[in-house]
């Protein structure tokens, strides 16, 4: 099955493949998911030819595992800085088996720098390591070697830099949407029979209507190709916004429509090439809301993982699923032409060319279909950013700021998550301060609350009562009330009791103590121990680095037999306040 839910249609019985690898060995063709070829010719590399022919094997190798000019053109140029470093060394090897260790390793310390120059080590070492003659001995252990990690430096944008990048996506994309919604009421009411027909508003919905079945506007063209618009004082203008704009969006208003679903979904900009019109599904509760259903494709997860569905439900302006509904209604008239013109189109993210006729230069997003174009191009990105004055395409740094302020992975895995997106990201650093210094603060919360909370006295003093841990200063005013307003604590809390007094007396009663809690522990669950002791021997602990290890251990030599009674019940249970 597709990933749409169609049955999958075999090819013919003498359909065959052909190789990548062209007859005279030299022009390698990658094919893409969208049937679009693009030859790579070997030929042009400033290397001997036989390392051209060994560069064009492994590459046309390595093809095999393709479906993207994208990933095609990024290994391509990385071969071409291996073929010109090579070209450049005092004596260039005729072939790769000609390649010696102390050449790899002038190629690795000249990239591994920087983050560009690791990206370049990794794409060329599997070309490298396919060819046989490179796969062992010293120059294979050369390519073996761990290529570090590349240091995240993309940021999410801060509140400033996010309000601004919304505001200007906002702004282009509301006017678009209220002129396409002003101008289909007006259709509409046209279809309907509603307009006086030759008035000013019959004759527009008649040219509105013609818009919405063509994608043009009335007009002709002279002899020289060049497009005169009828009724051009009727519509305003010969620009988009007076023509073919009144019912599509341009494809910067399309980009601004991504930048806001990237700022809500998280959406990588490629998503928007292939991205299907979402379809609703039954909502819970009452009839005023709407769920969509969203399928979102993946390429890069892998086979089998490549669609994924989301929902986004509308239930009211801040819901994540009016976005949706706003998108569906600017495209609508989109949608409906290229269904018309070629039947099965679906795609949400649709666009009125400026120049109809142009060469489509974009072999990963679909063909366009009349006077329509689909998805969002990285050319298209960067022009929209350096339009609004952001200096570049939003869309990483929106994306990494969606993932950052949500907390969860969006069509990442876990570990990309953290490592990628949290972990590196500056804001998210400075946002997590807060949460570092109250934890520190609970953790020193927790390692005081099992401290000895007494004082230690070099002698009893008379007026303190007698327990069996320690001496009690006030039990009027313990943190352990009981009903009768004195003191309700078990004995083994007294050393936590800020009116403890243990002076030497004490000393050997309470060695003999923490000698037999430590020897409890190699006889009982450790978390049966941890639950009942682990408090009291910490602050035995913390008593002892206060009176001294020395005189701690000469105290065991004290011990007696009151003592040890005294221990054995503690430990017990059967001595009660």
């Amino acid at each position: 099955m597709t990933g749409r839910g169609r049955r999958a249609v075999l090819p013919p019985a003498d359909h065959r493949t052909e190789p990548p690898l062209a007859p005279d060995g030299l022009v390698v063709t990658v094919v893409n998911k969208a049937g679009y070829e693009m030859p790579f010719d070997f030929a042009e590399l400033p290397v001997a030819e036989l390392m051209q022919r060994s560069l064009a094997r492994v590459f046309a190798a390595r093809s095999a595992g393709w479906n993207s000019h994208m990933t095609a053109q990024a290994s391509w140029i990385t071969v071409k800085a291996f073929a010109r470093f090579v070209s450049e060394l005092e004596h260039p090897p005729e072939d790769l088996g000609d390649l010696t260790t102390a050449m790899l390793k002038r190629w690795r310390a000249a990239h591994i720098g920087t983050n560009s120059g690791k990206s370049v080590l990794r794409q060329v070492r599997p070309l490298l390591r396919a060819d046989p003659r490179l796969a062992d001995g010293p120059v294979g252990e050369e390519l073996a070697r761990r290529i570090p990690k590349q240091v995240p430096v993309k940021q999410s944008y801060g509140e400033d830099e996010r309000g601004r990048v919304l505001l200007a996506a906002q702004r282009q994309f509301r006017t678009a949407r209220l002129r396409i919604r002003e101008n289909t009421r007006l259709l509409e009411r046209w279809r309907a029979g509603d307009v006086t027909e030759g008035s000013r508003e019959g004759r527009l919905g008649e040219i509105l209507d013609h818009l919405a079945r063509t994608g043009y506007v009335p007009h002709t063209v002279s002899p020289s190709g060049a497009v005169n618009v009828r009724e051009r004082r009727l519509l305003g203008g010969t620009g988009s916004e007076c023509t073919w704009g009144r019912l599509f969006l341009s494809r910067s208003e399309l980009t601004a429509l991504a930048v806001l679903l990237t700022a809500r979904f998280g959406w990588n900009l490629s998503v928007y090439d292939r991205l299907p019109a979402p379809t609703t599904a039954p909502s819970a509760g009452g009839t005023a809301t709407v769920t969509y259903q969203i399928q979102v494709e993946k390429r890069r997860q892998g086979g089998g993982w490549w669609f994924s569905t989301e929902n986004a439900t509308d239930s009211g302006a801040d819901s994540a699923g009016r976005l949706i509904t706003q998108a569906l209604e600017a495209t609508a008239h989109g949608r409906a032409l290229a269904a018309r013109l070629e039947p099965g189109t679906d795609f949400l993210m649709v666009a009125r060319m400026h120049y109809p006729g142009k060469r489509h230069q974009h072999t990963e997003r679909p063909r366009p279909v009349g006077p329509l174009s689909f998805g969002i191009g990285n050319g298209d990105a960067q022009q929209w950013g350096i339009r609004h004055g952001l200096g570049g395409a939003p869309f990483q740094r929106t994306r990494r700021t969606a993932v950052t302020r949500e907390g969860r992975p969006l069509q990442h895995a876990q570990g990309t998550h953290e490592s990628i997106y949290m972990l590196p990201d500056e804001h998210v650093q400075r946002a997590s301060r807060s949460v570092f210094e109250a934890g520190a603060k609970e953790a020193l919360a927790q390692a005081q609350a099992v401290m000895f909370a007494g004082a230690i006295a070099d002698t009893p003093d008379p007026g303190h009562g007698q327990t069996v841990a320690a001496d009690c200063a006030d039990e009027t005013s313990s943190p352990w009330p009981d009903a009768q307003g004195g003191c309700g604590a078990d004995f083994m809390l007294c050393l936590a009791c800020p009116n403890a007094r243990v002076h030497p007396g004490h000393h050997p009663r309470l060695a003999h103590l923490h000698r037999e809690l430590t020897s409890l522990r190699s006889v009982l669950p450790d978390r049966s121990w941890h639950e009942r002791w682990s408090e009291h021997v910490l602050r035995l602990e913390d008593l002892r680095d206060k009176v001294g290890s020395v005189a701690w251990n000469a105290a065991l030599a004290r011990v007696n037999d009151e003592d040890r009674t005294l221990v054995h019940l503690l430990l017990k249970g059967e001595l009660a306040p």
